[in-house]
C-alpha cells in the first residue's frame, strides 16, 4: 500500500512517515519547506519528498493521502484532491487506526517541554528493557529517530493540542486514547486556531475527558490552568507533582516532588511520598527540566518502572537535538541550537544557562517566527523574557504583523533589531569573546543561521 503525506517535513508527520514505512508501507510525500534535521531523517530512511505542492504530485498512484495540519482550503494541492475524490484522512487519525490500536498510549501534553519529557519517558521504559513504541516531535539523541514502533504494547506520543487538519478542527490528542496522560503545564500560545486560554482549556478537558477510569493523569500542582481544566471534571487518578529547591513550600498532599539539589538543576532529587527517594546528576539545564524529568518519571512509574531505574535512565539522557543542542564551538565561544519560540519558553532557557554559566557573556539570538509570534500575541512579554542574557539579536522577519523594536521599548537588556541575518551574524562575531555562549532560538531554519555563524567565528575567532 502507498501513501503519500502532503506536509511530510512536519515533526509530527515526519514521524508518522517514518512509523508508515516500518510498518511496511510505500511512503512518499511533499513539503514547502524541507530542512533537517527532518529532511536529512527522512531521507535516511529511504522516503522520498519532493518540493512544493502541485496538483500534479496526485498523480503518484497512492492509496491513500494523509493530509498534514498545515494544508488549507485554496491550497491548489487541497483543491485538487478534494474535486477528484480521492482518499483522504488526518495525520492524528491515521495513526490511531493503524499504530495506536490496542496499545498502551503514554501521552504528553503541554504548552512547554512535550518534546523533552516525551523523549525522557521513551528512554526511561528503554532503558528499563520495555522497547516502547515513540512519536517524538523531534529527533532523541538516545535514538536518533523520532519515531519507531517498538516491541511491546507501550507506546509514547508527543500530544499536540494543534488542530487535527482543516476538515477535523479537533486537537490532535483526542485521536489518541492514552491510558497514562502528562498535562505538563497550559499557557495561551497558537493564536491562529485559539482566541483564547479557554478555549485551549476546553480541549485540553475533551483529552482528560476520554482517559480510562483506571488511566493516570499526571500535572504540576502549582499550575493554575490545568486545575481549573480538572475542575470541569476528571474520571481517572490524579497525581499532582511539585518541584522546588530544597528550601522551597513542601506541600504535605503533593505524593512526587522534585528537590532541587543544584541552583543550574544539574542535580536533584525525587520523592515519592515519605519512604522512597532518588538523586541523580545529569546533563540537562533549568528547573523546568526538572520538571520534565518528574512528570516522565512518574509516568514511568505507572507502567511499573521503579523510581530508582527511571532516575538511573535519566543520568544517562542526551537530550532532544534543537533543545540547547550545542552545535559547535569555536575559540571557547560556544554556540547552541533552541526550539524555544514562546515568552516562557526563552525565560526558561536563558535563566538555566545563566545557573550554569554564571556571568559569563550570553548572547540571545530570537527569531519570533510562531503563527502566535508573528500574529503579536506575546510582544508585550518578549522584553522580560531575554533577562537571563547579556544581549540580545532580535531579527524582524518580512511577514511580521506588528513592530518588533517598538514592542521592545522596555527591555531592561541590550538589545539589537535586524531583518537581515547576515548583519546578526557580523554583529555577534564582533561581540563574541571566548567563554561567551550564542543562543539561537527559532522554530524553523532560520536562514541556515547556525552553519553561518559558526562559519563566520572560525573566519574571525579561529
Amino acid at each position: 500500500m502507498h501513501i503519500f503525506i502532503m506536509g511530510i517535513c512536519g515533526t509530527f508527520m515526519g514521524s508518522l512517515a517514518i512509523l508508515a514505512k516500518e510498518l511496511g508501507y510505500r511512503v512518499s510525500g511533499c513539503d514547502a519547506g524541507v530542512y533537517p534535521p527532518m529532511s536529512t531523517l527522512l531521507q535516511s530512511k529511504g522516503i522520498e519528498i519532493q518540493p512544493g505542492f502541485e496538483p500534479e504530485m496526485l498523480d503518484c498512484g497512492a492509496d491513500q493521502f494523509v493530509v498534514g495540519n498545515a494544508m488549507s482550503r485554496g491550497n491548489e494541492m487541497v483543491e485538487a484532491l478534494l474535486n477528484r475524490g480521492l482518499p483522504y484522512t488526518s495525520g492524528p487519525q491515521w495513526l490511531r487506526q493503524h499504530v495506536l490500536q490496542d496499545r498502551w498510549v503514554l501521552a504528553v501534553a503541554g504548552t512547554h517541554g512535550k518534546t523533552t519529557t516525551s523523549t525522557m519517558l521513551a528512554w526511561i521504559l528503554e532503558h528499563a528493557g520495555m522497547s516502547p513504541g515513540f512519536l517524538i516531535g523531534g529527533v532523541p539523541r538516545n535514538f536518533d529517530v523520532s519515531a519507531r514502533l517498538g516491541d511491546t504494547d507501550f507506546f509514547v506520543i508527543e500530544a499536540d493540542e494543534y488542530d487535527s487538519a482543516f476538515f477535523d478542527k479537533r486537537s490532535k490528542f483526542v485521536h489518541y486514547a492514552p491510558r497514562t496522560v502528562i498535562l505538563n503545564n497550559l499557557e495561551f500560545d497558537h493564536a491562529d486556531i485559539f482566541p483564547d486560554l479557554r478555549a485551549i482549556q476546553t480541549q485540553f478537558h475533551h483529552l482528560v475527558r476520554i482517559v480510562p477510569g483506571d488511566g493516570l493523569v499526571i500535572y504540576p500542582a502549582t499550575d493554575v490552568a490545568i486545575a481549573e481544566t480538572l475542575q470541569q471534571g476528571c474520571w481517572s487518578h490524579q497525581r499532582p507533582f511539585l518541584v522546588r529547591d530544597s528550601a522551597g513550600l513542601d506541600l504535605a498532599d503533593t505524593e512526587w516532588q522534585g528537590v532541587l539539589l543544584s541552583r543550574d538543576g544539574g542535580e536533584f532529587e525525587v520523592r515519592l511520598g515519605d519512604k522512597q527517594s532518588a538523586k541523580v546528576n545529569w546533563s540537562m539545564l533549568g528547573s523546568h527540566n526538572v520538571s520534565n524529568a518528574v512528570a516522565a518519571v512518574a509516568a514511568a512509574h505507572h507502567v511499573g518502572v521503579p523510581l530508582e531505574l527511571a532516575l538511573e535512565a535519566l543520568a544517562k539522557f542526551d537530550g532532544v537535538k534543537r533543545r540547547m543542542e550545542m552545535v559547535g564551538e569555536v575559540n571557547h565561544i560556544r554556540v547552541y541550537d533552541d526550539f524555544a519560540h514562546h515568552p516562557t519558553a526563552i525565560a526558561t532557557t536563558l535563566q538555566g544557562l545563566r545557573a550554569k554559566v554564571g556571568k559569563e557573556k550570553i548572547i540571545a539570538v530570537i527569531e519570533p517566527r510562531s503563527n502566535t509570534m508573528r500574529m503579536g500575541e506575546h510582544r508585550d512579554a518578549l522584553a522580560s523574557s531575554c533577562r537571563g542574557a547579556d544581549h540580545v539579536f532580535w531579527y524582524e522577519p518580512a511577514n511580521l504583523d506588528w513592530q518588533l523594536a517598538s514592542a521592545l521599548n522596555s527591555s531592561e537588556i541590550a538589545m539589537d533589531v535586524f531583518s537581515d541575518t547576515e548583519k546578526i551574524i557580523e554583529e555577534v562575531v564582533k561581540m563574541a569573546a571566548p567563554d561567551s555562549h550564542v543562543v539561537i532560538m527559532s522554530n524553523g531554519g532560520f536562514e541556515g543561521i547556525h552553519s553561518r555563524m559558526l562559519a563566520a567565528l572560525k573566519a574571525a575567532h579561529g
